[in-house]
């Protein structure tokens, strides 16, 4: 199984999209400051992730997420989310 996740930093507030086949040891990873590119950005906070059963939907996935339609959809799907957020 393959998940696409998004996590939020409780530093910046910025989301990072990504994919792994372990989303526990992957979020571990990235709140430890294993992962390059958001050690700096640490600590997150998991806020969605859809599982797939093969590699290529999961990239694609991904890359639609990471689109400007992707990122409206995101907010779309999580706007109680986000409108629960303080100022």
């Amino acid at each position: 199984m393959y998940f696409v996740y998004i996590l939020k930093s409780l530093k910046d507030g910025k989301l990072y999209t990504g994919y792994t086949n372990d989303l526990k040891r992957r979020s571990f990873e990235h709140n430890r400051g294993l992962i390059k590119i958001t050690k700096w950005r640490r600590p997150f906070k998991l806020i969605f992730y859809e599982a797939f059963l093969n590699q290529q939907d999961t990239t694609a996935r991904e890359k639609y997420f990471k689109t400007g339609w992707g990122r409206k959809y995101l907010k779309k799907i999580l706007r109680n989310y986000f409108n629960k957020l303080p100022p």
